[in-house]
């Protein structure tokens, strides 16, 4: 568990927002998320703010700009979802680019779609510039509840390791000139993932006794030192801050 883990959205880097703690920077970006939430839709100007805050968060990150905008795929079903709204919703009507659309579902796809937006730019920004091992660690920083974190953390570390042992029944599997084609071969995968669970709960128990004969109290060992000046506080909370003002002008 000493171990880092590496994942693909993390950027390494020794910018400023690198080198904050890990629980000022999921403070800020919970706090952000709220604000954001709490925003009445019509004020259009309050989240071309929001925008422009993440942008120069970006830039003190260092984070390239394309990546950011890959890693917003994730956002497709939703804005597909935001697409659908106006055309299905009900209410008063109008006509744009030909297309009859209703107001209220116009109002509910531009709620969803900058509100989610905002969300998601945030989110990868702390997943660029946080360890994921990290981000669990500030969020024990934080007193969420140990026993969450702890189950966080070894799915997180042992993920690649379950993934590792599926790819090697596969490869197994089709040694043996075993290809899945049809509904006919949902037995063999059935018991495929019956023996996977088999093998990872055994594995678990391992790992559990391990633990125990190491002296495991049911508290993870922090080794390295997590503690935030006021100075670091300030410049994580500083972007809600800026929003929160943001949102009080809203009023």
């Amino acid at each position: 568990m000493g171990a880092g883990h590496r994942h693909q959205l993390y950027l390494p880097g020794d910018s400023v927002v690198h080198r904050l703690p890990p629980q000022c920077k999921l403070l800020a970006v919970f706090a952000f998320a709220l604000v954001v939430v709490a925003t009445p839709r019509e004020r259009f100007w309050a989240f071309a703010v929001y925008a422009l805050l993440l942008a120069g968060v970006v830039m003190m990150a260092r984070v390239p700009l394309p990546y950011v905008l890959r890693r917003m795929v994730i956002e497709v079903p939703f804005v597909l979802f935001a697409f659908f709204i106006p055309v299905i919703g009900l209410g008063e009507r109008t006509t744009v680019l030909g297309l009859s659309l209703s107001v209220p579902g116009l109002w509910a796809a531009w709620n969803i779609l900058a509100k989610a937006t905002l969300g998601v730019v945030a989110s990868i920004l702390l997943a660029a510039t946080t360890e994921p091992r990290t981000i669990l660690l500030g969020a024990q920083r934080l007193r969420l509840p140990g026993l969450l974190v702890q189950i966080a953390m070894f799915m997180l570390r042992y993920m690649d390791v379950i993934l590792d042992e599926m790819r090697r029944m596969r490869v197994a599997r089709e040694s043996r000139g075993f290809v899945a084609r049809d509904l006919r071969h949902v037995p063999v995968i059935a018991r495929s993932a019956g023996a996977l669970f088999i093998r990872s709960y055994e594995r678990g128990e391992r790992v559990h006794l391990a633990m125990l004969s190491r002296g495991y109290d049911g508290q993870m060992p922090i080794i390295h030192d997590m503690s935030a000046s006021v100075r670091q506080w300030g410049t994580a909370l500083a972007l809600p801050a800026v929003a929160l003002a943001t949102w009080g002008l809203t009023w």
